[in-house]
């Protein structure tokens, strides 16, 4: 293994630590309705990244042309982060990270329709041992009310808009600075939610709620995604992505630790059947 791919992998394995923080952060910013937290969260790490891009020498501004483009991407991301963290407040740990890291399942699908992809027999197999862990993660859940059940729904759509945003964006990476990009896509997506935000105007903040947004901006999106980008340079695309999925490992026994979430039987087997799935789509 060579020097650049050993650096990949701890960068790889550094972003996943912070991606772990994350569902634990949502937990103890819940003062805060699921639109003002992602609002803030996105408003936050698209200053920290633009930040970041200017004290590297990446430029900042954007072409009109550029912007016009990553509107909607940053449209889709907006969705992504919304749903994601709208799915914490009705469902598990377990439950939403191991549905949102589903999405390699319907990146590998939709790929065949918008990027005209062929899809590998081994992928194939992988989609489907993902649909069969996700059916033991609910199916066999006896706590499987309407609340839980929206926030498995918001979870899938979390994983949606994630596969989607992964696709229209892939172009502009080799067009766009990686840091000027993500700060963009991050700001436009925060600026699309902060009208429904506006309620932080109105009533007084707990600053426990507002210490884990800041958290949140730092450490899983300014450092993790930026670490993970990073390592994208590095090594080939399908190591990240299947170190990244072990952040939902990572997140169940922090929340096992942290909020006294015990993860059932079935949360642990289907996150295991569906990561396997993840892994043949990925390899």
């Amino acid at each position: 293994m060579t020097r650049d791919a050993r650096i990949g992998i701890l960068q790889a394995v550094a972003a996943t630590g912070f991606f772990s923080s994350g569902a634990i952060l949502v937990r103890w910013a819940q003062d805060l309705s699921p639109v003002e937290v992602t609002s803030l969260r996105l408003l936050l790490g698209g200053l920290m990244v633009a930040a970041a891009a200017w004290g590297s020498g990446e430029r900042v501004a954007l072409a009109g042309g550029e912007l016009r483009r990553l509107i909607p991407i940053g449209l889709i991301a907006a969705v992504h982060f919304l749903t994601f963290i709208g799915s914490l407040y009705f469902t598990s740990v377990a439950h939403s990270l191991t549905l949102v890291y589903t999405a390699p399942l319907f990146i590998a699908a939709l790929s065949r329709t918008i990027l005209r992809e062929r899809l590998p027999r081994r992928a194939l197999l992988g989609i489907a041992l993902g649909l069969i862990g996700v059916a033991v993660l609910a199916g066999f859940e006896p706590r499987l009310a309407g609340r839980m059940l929206l926030g498995d729904l918001l979870a899938v759509g979390a994983a949606v808009a994630f596969a989607l945003y992964s696709l229209y964006g892939r172009r502009e990476r080799g067009r766009i600075p990686l840091l000027t990009y993500a700060s963009w896509v991050y700001l436009i997506a925060g600026a699309a939610t902060a009208p429904f935000a506006v309620g932080l105007l109105a009533r007084p903040v707990n600053g426990g709620a507002l210490a884990s947004i800041f958290a949140m901006a730092l450490l899983p999106s300014a450092l993790g995604h930026t670490l993970y980008n990073a390592a994208l340079r590095r090594l080939h695309p399908s190591i990240p992505n299947l170190i990244a999925a072990q952040e939902v490992t990572g997140s169940i026994l922090l929340a096992w630790l942290l909020l006294h979430e015990v993860p059932g039987w079935n949360a642990v087997a289907g996150a295991g059947i569906t990561l396997v799935g993840v892994a043949l789509v990925l390899l």
